[in-house]
């Protein structure tokens, strides 16, 4: 059955709810069970693998997920229900099974029923969608909806071969974006190794004092002027010539405002506020709003170094766009320092800010800036800094940068999204994503 009429999705779908999986058997150490919670849907749509909530439990064979499978959640502890209702399919994975959990609906498309997953997937996505979950859901403090309430939503369902057009086309977009983010990730993961290499483990240096004339990526004249020996300090020996300093005196660490004070106000000026869960999803979707006249050091850019230093310890740099630096975050820059160079001392350091905060008896850890003064780096001499910013700056550089794509492309399937949904935009069947 497919129809350009308007029906109601259950008419073609069933969302079957979850199991009551037992607390008993949560465990903390990784398993290859994991059960699906609503803390791995993405604001927007998409699964998020990396909040992994492991189990070692008996599992009925009916709650089990695989690969394509389409879900959707049907709780949302935030009040403004950030992911209620949204989809996600379930991945790939050879290493690990995902488990059908309560309050999680599983969408099932009916027999006789010509309906693409990928096709529903980017339809749950839309706003119309979303406007009907929000206004339908239950609750105040936790927002519920239901099997009941997402099928009575009411949309067209194209022929299939439409269905798989439309899917390609945002598909080839959320495959690059995806592409992009896994080669950031290995950037970054480059990067770090180097930093490691260089400054904390001073490999170079070692080299040229077991007796090596060169080392990999560090000019000739630059490995000439590394020292041969070494010098104690409050970090134990370093390089000769070199200097340790506190993490606070490389970089000022600007707190945020309290943002409420400064109310939107509808005039076309108005900027989304970045907090902690701002930074942590790299995307203002969501955020409350501030009016236009917050203070310049507190408007953040593309490739400003944020640094939460509350609740959740995370330090990174931000390409989601203008937006205002509410409390809770630092906004770390440095007129001497590279911000790469700080970005990996502060990572350097987050195990032991976050052992800190953990330690506090309150329900939202945190440090202050007295650890900020006890965290101490390795400041290299000014030709070795130099040497290592054409390597690993060149490769922020390029991480910037894909980065920035990434939000570019994310805007164009928004864009297109509610286009191709709606009929506005068409798409040719046989040329699939090509055919737009």
């Amino acid at each position: 059955m497919t129809s350009d009429a308007l029906t109601k999705l259950g008419d073609f779908i069933d969302v079957k709810h979850g199991f009551a999986f037992k607390g008993g058997h949560f465990v903390d150490s990784p398993t290859c069970d994991i059960v699906v919670t609503p803390g791995n849907f993405a604001i927007g749509g998409g699964f998020q693998a990396d909040k992994a909530k492991y189990y070692d439990g008996p599992i009925p064979e009916d709650y089990i997920l695989h690969p394509g499978d389409l879900i959707v959640t049907m709780t949302d502890l935030s009040k403004a229900g950030d992911t209620l209702g949204y989809p996600a399919i379930i991945p790939d994975s050879n290493a690990v099974r995902y488990l059908h959990n309560q309050r999680i609906g599983l969408v099932q498309i009916k027999e006789g029923v010509e309906a693409d997953s990928r096709f529903l997937f980017y339809r749950l996505c839309a706003d119309d969608y979303r406007h009907h979950i929000l206004a339908t859901a239950s609750g105040s403090t936790v927002r519920h909806t239901s099997p009941g309430r997402i099928c009575e939503f009411e949309t067209e369902l194209p022929h299939l071969g439409e269905q798989r057009a439309i899917a390609a086309a945002l598909g080839s977009l959320d495959d690059k974006i995806e592409q992009n983010r896994r080669t950031c990730g290995v950037m970054e993961q480059l990067a770090r190794a180097i930093f490691q290499a260089w400054f904390v483990d001073f490999e170079p240096v070692k080299a040229k004092a077991a007796g090596a004339t060169a080392f990999p990526s560090i000019p000739q004249d630059v490995f000439d002027t590394l020292p041969t020996e070494f010098q104690d300090s409050e970090l134990g020996p370093i390089p000769q010539g070199w200097e340790v300093k506190a993490i606070a005196k490389i970089a000022t660490f600007l707190n945020g405002l309290a943002m409420q004070k400064h109310p939107p106000r509808g005039d076309g000026r108005d900027i989304p506020v970045i907090k902690i869960a701002q930074l942590r999803k790299g995307s203002t979707e969501g955020a409350s709003w501030a009016n236009g006249d917050v203070p310049e050091d507190y408007v953040i850019h593309d490739r400003d170094l944020l640094f939460s230093w509350s609740g959740t310890l995370e330090a990174t740099f931000w390409f989601g766009g203008i937006g205002g630096l509410n409390q809770h975050l630092f906004k770390v820059s440095s007129s001497r320092f590279p911000g790469w160079f700080c970005l990996l001392w502060i990572k350097h350091h987050l195990p032991w800010f976050r052992a800190i905060a953990a330690s506090k008896a309150t329900t939202m850890g945190h440090i202050k800036r007295q650890h900020l003064q006890e965290a101490e780096v390795v400041i290299p001499s000014s030709e070795m800094l130099t040497a290592a910013d054409t390597v690993i700056g060149a490769l922020y550089d390029l991480h910037a940068q894909t980065m920035v794509e990434c939000r570019a492309l994310g805007r164009m399937r928004d864009y297109l999204l509610p286009k191709l949904i709606s009929g506005a935009v068409r798409v040719n069947v046989e040329g699939g994503a090509d055919g737009i």
